[in-house]
């Protein structure tokens, strides 16, 4: 599922909004982030933002479709669901929805520990 140059432009100027995101190539597809906060991807020209149950169904209200990474399984499906085209053309629309995906993310990602830092014995 490439993407084209061309639709990942049009995605970025659409979240300039947020003022830091930032891509990075991944298989075929392509991740969005948001500082460290990996919220989104990109895949076959479709954007993706992660979801819950909180935002789930606003989403499905538009007919949007989950992620689903294997052609041979699909069954499977991600917690990311397509960005409905009326939010992703509207770039105030769009930076809500992705402010959302932010937030979701950010609560589900795991914190990690600091390493304790070793005394020693003098």
């Amino acid at each position: 599922m490439a993407v084209s140059e061309e639709f990942l432009q049009f995605v970025l100027e659409q979240l300039a909004g947020l003022g830091q995101a930032r891509t990075r190539r991944m298989f075929s597809g392509v991740g969005l982030y948001c500082g460290e906060v990996f919220f989104g991807l990109i895949a076959g020209d479709v954007l993706y933002f992660k979801v819950d149950d909180t935002n789930r169904g606003d989403y499905q209200k538009h007919g949007a479709t989950p992620f689903r990474p294997f052609r041979d399984k699909p069954e499977t499906s991600m917690s990311y669901y397509a960005v409905p085209a009326d939010a992703l053309e509207d770039a105030e629309e769009c930076v809500l929805w992705a402010r959302r995906a932010i937030a979701i993310a950010s609560s589900a990602a795991p914190r990690r520990k600091r390493k304790a830092k070793s005394k020693r014995a003098n």
